[in-house]
């Protein structure tokens, strides 16, 4: 098999910079933009559900398809940014746009709160807590709340698959201290965004509930200006990557040549005169990957005709001919598809914590003492804490036990890691059944001695494991086994599982909504919980997310993890 390497594949930019990395000087601006930026996001939205319900005086299912669509759109969106940001206008500008978008969501929705002729009347508070005999939000009132969220889904799809890969760029990735630094930035942002969900959920919410909305909402937007101010502030600092032309049309043009040249026969099919372009990879590309037989059709993608060199200009025609590296790229994000489709279900049971379980914690004791009453949206706080306290125990004790049995560096295998995680996920909503039967069953026999809010604990302690394992598996997963410069497009691709997952919540809560009440009683997802069978729904959940997960161990057991070779060490 001859390799040849006379042209490009495609023309690239020179990503040179004039202005050298600074490294730890610049961190200060872009953390304390993230974390400014994620104090004002979760903010707003941490006990937002408790604000549909009992201020906007939504219904509850309403209230939910609302919060659980706003969810998806907002997880795709990233999709859109990362190609905006490669392929025309680069990270800064990208973030800088989308922050301002941020702050305009975030002043639309506090002006709901804030001024009478955008969001309903004022109920009497001897009504039940979701506002059913309320009036609800007209069309204006409606529509302002959407503008608001629309604006923030624009912020977080330019912020948030920028942020990181803008900070890496900081570092110089060719020295062993910029390595470092890279790897200390990366503890440094999960360490702030454990910090900003644990403020949120206890101060935040606490002012939202006890003091005032409209302060509650207010003080995240002064929190976004804040964020945006410091983040201009160190412009002079920063190093500028410019935009390094879209993943897409790489892919694109694996699929569009590989279409052309499907006649042509590879070695194996009996062609013994083939030559593949092998072209040496950019400097910043450190890891190569091996031409393989898996989707062998695409690899006709590279092979060289007659006419597709052009010694003047390279490659004659770029869409009739790719590099080994392109179409081996296109394999990794095909042969990572099964497994992303996998992932999707077992998150539905997260959609759940910032809709139904807030619903719950609104009827149940959330006394702590005779004084405090725990704020509902507060009780996610008991996810947080479980994340917290088990990624600690599983790095220091549970990962070199396993890494002495296994032989495997990291215990277990990064799918086993994410199958377990899904293990978890069906066990929540077992849970959550149980636990939702019981107080139901508790209201309607003693209405005057509410079941206590911690019994939701055991769901949410779950749900914390189920995260601990699954989605830092996934975070994994994506970041290593797709090609360094793909892994912008990995974590977009990460988001939209939470994004596909919250549709699917939406779907179903729709179709029970309307599907399972009569005549003689109302549907599961009634506005009075008492009345409905939520239990009911969580069961569902649960055998939905069984069902995937056969589905999941059959792609986990056709995977093929990646094979790479070090540029260096290239002949």
């Amino acid at each position: 098999m001859e390799q040849h390497s006379l042209c490009t594949s495609f023309p690239t930019k020179d990503l040179s910079t004039p202005r050298k990395p600074q490294g730890w000087k610049a961190m200060p601006f872009i953390l304390g933009n993230e974390t400014l930026e994620r104090l004002a996001s979760y903010g707003m939205l941490a006990n937002f559900m408790v604000y549909l319900l009992t201020f906007f005086h939504m219904n509850q299912a309403p209230a939910a398809n609302l919060i659980n669509i706003w969810m998806g759109v907002t997880n795709f969106t990233p999709l859109l940014g990362a190609f905006i940001s490669d392929a025309l206008i680069g990270k800064f500008k990208t973030i800088a746009f989308a922050s301002f978008a941020s702050l305009l969501g975030l002043i639309t929705l506090t002006l709901t709160a804030w001024l009478p002729q955008l969001h309903p009347p004022s109920c009497n508070s001897q009504q039940l807590p979701h506002g059913h005999h309320c009036k609800g939000p007209n069309n204006l009132q409606f529509g302002m709340l959407i503008l608001g969220l629309g604006l923030l889904a624009i912020g977080t799809g330019g912020i948030r698959p920028c942020n990181i890969p803008f900070g890496v760029d900081q570092f110089d990735q060719t020295t062993e201290g910029g390595k470092k630094g890279i790897a200390s930035f990366y503890n440094w942002y999960y360490i702030t965004a454990t910090l900003v969900s644990l403020i949120t959920l206890t101060v935040v919410v606490y002012i939202q509930d006890n003091v005032s909305w409209v302060l509650g909402f207010g003080l995240p937007t002064i929190l976004m200006v804040c964020s945006i101010v410091l983040f201009f502030v160190g412009t002079r600092i920063y190093v500028h990557q410019p935009p390094q032309g879209s993943l897409f049309s790489g892919i694109a043009g694996v699929l569009v040549s590989a279409h052309r040249k499907r006649r042509l026969l590879l070695p194996e099919d009996g062609e013994t005169d083939v030559s593949f372009y092998d072209p040496p990879l950019k400097k910043a590309i450190l890891l190569k990957l091996p031409l393989t037989n898996q989707y062998r059709f695409l690899n006709k993608a590279a092979i060289i005709e007659k006419n597709d060199e052009n010694p003047e200009a390279g490659c004659a025609n770029p869409w009739r001919l790719c590099s080994i590296q392109q179409v081996e790229e296109l394999k990794c994000l095909l042969n990572i598809v099964p497994i992303w489709s996998a992932c999707i279900i077992s998150f539905i049971s997260m959609a759940q914590q910032s809709t139904f379980t807030m619903s719950q914690a609104l009827l149940m004791d959330r006394h702590l003492g005779p004084n405090f009453e725990v704020p509902a949206g507060s009780m996610v706080i008991i996810t947080m804490i479980t994340i917290g306290i088990w990624v600690l125990l599983y790095d220091r004790i549970v990962v070199p036990f396993l890494r002495k049995l296994t032989k495997i560096e990291g215990g277990i295998t990064i799918l086993q890691r994410i199958g377990i995680g899904a293990i978890f996920s069906i066990l929540s909503m077992v849970a959550a059944g149980i636990v939702e039967r019981e107080r139901r069953s508790r209201a309607n026999s003693q209405p005057q001695s509410p079941m206590s809010v911690f019994w939701l604990s055991p769901q949410l302690v779950l749900l914390g494991l189920c995260e601990a394992f699954n989605v830092i598996g996934q975070i994994e997963f994506y970041n290593t086994e797709f090609p360094e410069h793909m892994r912008s497009i990995g974590n977009s691709i990460f988001s939209c599982s939470f994004a596909g997952a919250n549709y699917l919540s939406s779907l179903m809560i729709t179709i029970v909504h309307h599907s399972t009440g009569t005549s003689s009683h109302p549907n599961w997802l009634t506005n009075d919980l008492n009345l409905g069978r939520l239990d009911y729904f969580y069961f569902l959940l649960a055998g939905l997310c069984a069902m995937n997960f056969i589905y999941y161990l059959v792609c986990a057991r056709r995977y093929r993890y990646k094979t790479i070779v070090q540029v260096e060490d290239e002949p």
